[in-house]
């Protein structure tokens, strides 16, 4: 079940995004933020007006995932990051995929005319492949930016329009 996200959703939000940051290179964060961290980055997407969403499966947090501006500067407002992760024993489900549809759709229909994923390149494909499953297509590369688990690591910027060249 694919619905918005609640304040009380936060400690599974954080639990998900701790295993992550402490056993993956999906987020180059080095420590897991606490829930009031959390309750501040939620509160921060709604101020936004973006979407924010979990999967539920047999009536656990599965996953979530959420869009953020991509920057700050007023020029950008209409192009979005985002973001998805799952709870390890959610993965290879499909629920990427559902997740992925309701934030497209979401920011779809709040104006946002581009998304982009930053994807860590980890030898992993299932992230890079989920996007481009929906339409994502490999817009550059950062080499050797992050630095994690022992090893250099580059990202991959993917992004979909939403929109046609001349709307």
């Amino acid at each position: 079940m694919l619905r918005a996200a609640v304040r009380e959703d936060l400690h599974a939000v954080a639990a998900i995004y701790a295993h992550h940051v402490e056993h993956s290179v999906a987020t180059f964060d080095l420590e897991a933020p606490d829930v009031a961290e959390w309750d501040r980055r939620f509160a921060a997407i709604h101020a936004a007006g973006l979407p924010f969403l979990v999967a539920e499966q047999d009536g656990a947090v599965a996953g979530y995932a959420y869009c953020v501006p991509w920057k700050s500067r007023p020029a950008y407002r209409w192009t979005v990051e985002n973001s998805i992760y799952l709870a390890p024993w959610a993965v290879g489900h499909g629920i990427g995929d559902v997740l992925l549809d309701g934030l497209i759709a979401g920011v779809a229909e709040v104006g946002v005319r581009e998304v982009i994923a930053v994807v860590a390149d980890s030898g992993d494909p299932a992230s890079r492949a989920l996007h481009e499953r929906r339409g994502f297509t490999e817009a550059g590369r950062l080499r050797r930016v992050g630095y994690k688990h022992g090893r250099w690591l580059d990202t991959v910027l993917l992004q979909r329009s939403l929109r046609g060249e001349g709307d």
